[in-house]
């Protein structure tokens, strides 16, 4: 699979492995909202710590939960850096002109040149990337030739704030979090039993006419198969790349033709699933709608008693700390 775990499950023997997925899926939810009710960055390094002693009771490895996480590094690049762009509150902790020359931006191409050339070694694709990046940034602050100005084609001041850091922090170790704890939950669980959770959680709200089964038979289906369209989508680029395709190469009319190319079998092999999937549930006599018989009762233990009061727990200190009863 590459490294992904979104959506996978993973066998393993922990201690959530044995809590009931009702508990899970409760628990999560809860926990996701109170940390949005966490106010500052002490508040969520503390809950970050928390998550990671979430992991090693679990006994689910950090390094592989970080591999897989690759996916949404560029998304939380994009929004540390945006926070700190537009967030102009507190003390300035840096104020400074870059200057777009000609010579600035031949460097910059420069370091484009070898950025392109060492990415060849996908293993350190984002370290070199985020070198790219923060070397062009210096290139514009720093090398400034006096020469240079008769040359230069626009500037920008640069300024940012002490709250504009914090505030980029918080963001990213929010996410982070909220994205940890889903992982949690889709690593420990299999499909069958999030399904069956989430059907007897909204259940009742089968009162007011919402099919509770379909739709968690929909959500189960598509955490499913998120890892398998990612698998195939790999095999494709690499058949495709035995035959002299390459993704990373060429102008940027070549790689929308690349990327149609992948595009369309992809749609292909995802209709192809969905019908091998109906015709699986067929076979088996499945009915939406219908009551079904399982193999596997969900039953709670001692396990789903000390999850629920760690979240009450958590959720209630969070509340406190939003309403400032706990305030510092």
């Amino acid at each position: 699979m590459n490294g992904i775990i979104i959506g996978q499950y993973v066998p393993g023997d922990g201690f959530f492995y044995k809590v009931d997925p009702r508990s899970k899926i409760a628990a999560i939810f809860f926990l996701m909202i109170a940390t949005f009710l966490l106010r500052d960055i002490y508040q969520v390094l503390g809950a970050l710590i928390i998550t990671l002693g979430l992991l090693a009771i679990g006994k689910i490895s950090l390094i592989k939960v970080l591999k897989g996480l690759k996916p949404i590094f560029i998304l939380l690049i994009f929004t540390f850096v945006f926070q700190i762009l537009i967030n102009r509150q507190g003390n300035i902790l840096v104020d400074t002109n870059l200057s777009f020359t000609i010579f600035n931006i031949l460097l910059v191409i420069i370091a484009f040149v070898i950025w392109r050339f060492l990415a060849k070694y996908k293993k350190y694709n984002f370290l070199l990337l985020l070198a790219f990046l923060i070397g062009s940034i210096l290139i514009f602050i720093n090398v400034n030739f006096d020469f240079a100005y008769n040359y230069q084609l626009t500037s920008f001041n640069l300024q940012i704030y002490e709250k504009g850091i914090e505030m980029s922090i918080f963001v990213v170790l929010r996410l982070l979090i909220i994205i940890t704890l889903s992982t949690i939950l889709t690593l420990t669980t299999k499909p069958t039993d999030l399904t069956q959770g989430l059907e007897s959680l909204l259940s009742p709200l089968k009162k007011v006419g919402f099919n509770s089964e379909d739709f968690a038979l929909i959500i189960s289906i598509s955490l499913r198969y998120i890892p398998t369209i990612f698998d195939e989508a790999n095999k494709i680029m690499q058949a495709q790349a035995s035959r002299g395709a390459d993704f990373s190469e060429g102008k940027l009319k070549d790689k929308l033709k690349q990327v149609i190319s992948l595009l369309i079998p992809m749609f292909i092999i995802a209709f192809m699933r969905s019908e091998e999937l109906a015709d699986a549930m067929e076979s088996r006599n499945f009915v939406p709608g219908k009551a079904r018989t399982r193999i596997h009762i969900l039953n709670y233990s001692y396990r789903d008693v000390l999850v629920t009061a760690f979240t009450v727990i958590f959720f209630v200190v969070a509340l406190l700390f939003r309403l400032n009863v706990l305030g510092y």
